[in-house]
């Protein structure tokens, strides 16, 4: 893309100078992108705290990241599952008691594809409770300590919150009627998104703006996301694009949260990820946002909904 402020090549981790001393929260690590942005942030000296839903896989993945990179790193395992608002609130209590600073939580962890509507434990359609409301809930309890940090929110998106509706479907968020799992992703993602730059306009006006909030996307990754909650159709039609030239290493697709969580002066109106073909490879930078993600009145409503519905009031 032209004008990408990082050169040719966009953004690289080569940027990223030492971290010791800065601690990192990242949702999602057993795998894909959540896994290279670990290992990335703790070759540079940070402390990385891992949020998981399965502790096993967490324990092997800090035992294969002690291998790679030496046993003197810093790396913390809490366990949390998005889909249990229950368990956010556990888990951000933990964080909140284990940590004396936040310099940026990486809201990285998704579920995608679900082929046939499923609710959580907390009534809300599977996609919108993991990606939206689970990380709604854990942002605000972290908000404080973040805020005390002067540290950072980054929200990873999807380009599909381009490819269903292009609003929130307030009348029936769940789905109940014409689910279809793209549409619900879909969803989610916007909803994600929108909220980021909702709390930025929150953040403003209430003079709070030494906490700054990211929104970004992996592109087009070669990760587990599909085949771990997709249909098998999607997983096959994913299978065959891994082979193609349309698709990128999972440690390309940990860039743009890397960038968001560690670049000097980002711009927060961006939206970052592959600047290539269709957004889903190429050199990491700011790209071109759908008007519809930054609505206003949406994105005021879909907060106040999500406040409701979390039974969470941010402190901003």
């Amino acid at each position: 893309m032209k004008n990408n402020r990082f050169g040719k090549e966009g953004w690289t981790p080569e940027r990223i100078g030492d971290l010791s001393g800065k601690t990192f929260v990242i949702t999602g690590t057993t795998s894909g992108t959540g896994f290279e942005a670990a290992q990335i942030l703790l070759s540079k000296g940070a402390k990385v705290v891992m949020l998981n839903r399965n502790p096993k896989k967490s324990e092997a993945v800090i035992n294969l990241l002690k291998q790679k990179l030496g046993d003197n790193i810093e790396v913390l395992a809490i366990h949390m599952d998005l889909a249990e608002q229950a368990s956010v609130r556990k888990a951000a209590a933990e964080v909140l008691e284990k940590l004396s600073r936040i310099d940026a939580l990486l809201c990285n962890a998704a579920i995608a594809q679900v082929p046939t509507q499923k609710l959580t434990v907390d009534g809300f359609e599977s996609q919108l409770g993991v990606n939206h409301y689970g990380h709604f809930t854990l942002q605000g309890l972290l908000f404080p300590l973040i805020e005390k940090s002067k540290g950072r929110i980054v929200t990873v998106g999807s380009m599909g919150y381009d490819m269903g509706l292009k609003t929130i479907k307030f009348d029936d968020m769940n789905w109940d009627k014409n689910y279809t799992a793209n549409d619900a992703y879909s969803q989610s993602k916007l909803a994600q998104i929108m909220s980021i730059y909702e709390l930025q306009d929150r953040l403003k006006k209430s003079g709070k703006t030494d906490v700054k909030a990211y929104a970004c996307h992996p592109g087009s990754s070669r990760t587990s996301l599909i085949a771990t909650s997709g249909s098998l159709m999607m997983r096959a039609i994913f299978g065959l694009m891994k082979l193609s030239p349309l698709t990128q290493s999972a440690e390309k697709g940990a860039y743009p949260q890397l960038m968001c969580a560690t670049e000097k002066d980002l711009d927060q109106s961006g939206f970052y990820g592959p600047t290539g073909r269709s957004n889903w490879v190429g050199p990491v930078g700011a790209h071109h946002l759908a008007p519809h993600a930054k609505d206003k009145a949406v994105a005021e409503r879909l907060w106040e909904i999500s406040e409701a519905a979390t039974g969470l009031t941010w402190n901003i």
